[in-house]
């Protein structure tokens, strides 16, 4: 069982910054991938990005690319968001989850196992 808790989330401006952590309780990460959704409340949950712990390989999904990057701190075993020039339609619950992964790349939206409570980002126009 791998127990994910997401922080940083909140309230920001139009334009602003957020930088979103997930961490794993009890492990680490290693032989793990580990992605990042959001949903907002009666839509589908969207895929925003995903990291391979093992080999770093990243993969952002297309309406965020540019202005989200995920990266991973080995030493801390945290996976980060860093999100940038925040829209007000980016507010939703952001939750990372994880999944056993030892192949090449990142895995395909639909095979995570775990998942956090998600963190709450809001931002205003």
């Amino acid at each position: 069982q791998v127990q994910l808790i997401e922080s940083g989330g909140g309230l920001v401006q139009a334009g602003g910054s957020l930088r979103l952590s997930c961490v794993a309780s009890g492990r680490t990460f290693s032989n793990y991938a580990v992605g990042w959704f959001r949903q907002v409340p009666g839509k589908d949950r969207e895929y925003v990005a995903a990291i391979n712990w093992n080999s770093g390989s990243v993969a952002h999904a297309t309406p965020t690319s540019g202005r989200f990057t995920i990266s991973r701190d080995i030493a801390k075993n945290i996976v980060y968001l860093q999100m940038r020039s925040l829209k007000p339609e980016d507010t939703a619950v952001y939750s990372c989850a994880a999944v056993r992964y030892t192949n090449w790349g990142t895995p395909s939206r639909n095979e995570y196992d775990y998942w956090g409570q998600g963190t709450q980002v809001t931002v205003s126009s």
